[in-house]
């Protein structure tokens, strides 16, 4: 395999364990391993003190309380390891603490969207000994705004997608007709969002509209940060038969929704490059009045209509499959711009750079 192939074909002997701190992190951690048949990796439960789950069931509505306290109550286990892998950023914090001095930090991320005022192109990737990048726009992005310098990061490719396709004999189906599905999922940032302004108007349309089956799919900030994004989901908005409202489970970070979708509704999200990887009909709201037009930070507006009005919905919704061929060649062309997709598996490319950044301590430029 590759590792093999680039370590002379002698595996490095790293030590790998997957740090949790719920049931359902671990749950869902198991699950992708479960696609990794005979893999050696280690679980383990962080602690959090009594009274952790009542104090992030009140204070997630504003902060990431949990995070902060299940860090700090693990200080001595997470220094003991020589490199602490994270999908976010707020884990820099630990840099700070003499304890970690000699502690590698390499960043994986989540999701690949087009925002350069922040969202993937956060400055803050640059201080990590080592970023894992999708693919070459997020990496010519963040080196071009100066946020990462090029032996800072590899490019690995998706592995979220790999990940989805190993578990995916386990999806069931959605809906128990043939009517087309359309997901609408809109951002959190109060600033991008179309969920303000149009949302529940997108709601009232699905909800009254037989034609469609109809899967609401929210960033998973939009509502459990209702302090700080200003969200409410009024109480008349319930799944019924054709509609399936879901404001957060493990389905909204999984991909069934985006897998089972004929079209996608969206504002900003960097969902839409996962639901791109089949190219499909997509619908955009722009809650904003946004001279998006040439800014790069709207590039996936270039992948379908775009609307500012809920009027217009209904007849963007009739033609989508019609004009999608008006479409279709910008979201290839974005979606190879934004993952990195070979003939070898992100997974094992990804565990390469990082065994080799642990061995001789800097990260060549063949990842790159």
């Amino acid at each position: 395999n590759m590792i093999e192939k680039y370590f002379g074909g002698k595996l490095p002997e790293i030590e790998t364990t997957i740090l949790s701190s719920s049931d359902l992190e671990e749950e869902f951690a198991r699950d992708i391993g479960a696609g990794y048949h005979g893999h050696r990796v280690k679980f383990m439960r962080l602690w959090s003190p009594p009274g952790t789950a009542l104090l992030d069931k009140l204070m997630s509505r504003a902060v990431f309380a949990k995070k902060a306290v299940v860090q700090a109550s693990n200080l001595k286990l997470l220094a003991s390891f020589d490199a602490l892998v994270v999908p976010e950023m707020t884990s820099l914090a630990l840099r700070k603490k003499p304890a970690f001095a000699k502690s590698k930090f390499i960043f994986t991320g989540h999701g690949a969207g087009d925002n350069r005022h922040g969202g993937s192109f956060d400055r803050r990737i640059g201080d990590f000994d080592l970023a894992l990048m999708p693919g070459a726009k997020y990496a010519t992005g963040l080196v071009e705004a100066g946020h990462l310098k090029p032996e800072r990061y590899g490019i690995a490719g998706y592995t979220k997608f790999e990940a989805i396709d190993r578990m995916a004999p386990a999806r069931k189906r959605l809906f128990g007709n043939g009517k087309p599905i359309v997901v609408y999922n809109p951002h959190h940032n109060r600033r991008l969002t179309s969920w303000h302004k149009f949302g529940e108007a997108i709601l009232d349309f699905f909800m009254a509209n037989q034609d469609y089956n109809f899967i609401f799919a929210p960033h998973v900030l939009l509502f459990k940060r209702e302090w700080t994004k200003g969200a409410k989901l009024d109480e008349r908005f319930r799944s019924t038969g054709n509609v399936l409202i879901d404001t957060g489970s493990r389905a909204s970070s999984d991909m069934s929704y985006l897998e089972a979708a004929d079209i996608y509704i969206g504002d900003v999200s960097s969902q839409i490059y996962e639901f791109l990887r089949r190219p499909r009909p997509s619908i955009f709201f722009d809650a904003h009045q946004t001279p998006w037009e040439g800014d790069a930070s709207y590039r996936q507006w270039t992948f379908g209509h775009v609307l500012r009005d809920v009027a217009q919905l209904e007849g963007a919704l009739q033609s989508a499959h019609a004009t999608h061929s008006t479409f279709r060649a910008n979201q290839e062309r974005g979606f190879a711009e934004t993952f990195a997709i070979g003939d070898f598996s992100a997974a094992e490319r990804g565990a390469a750079i990082i065994a080799e950044l642990m061995q001789s301590g800097q990260v060549s430029a063949k990842w790159r």
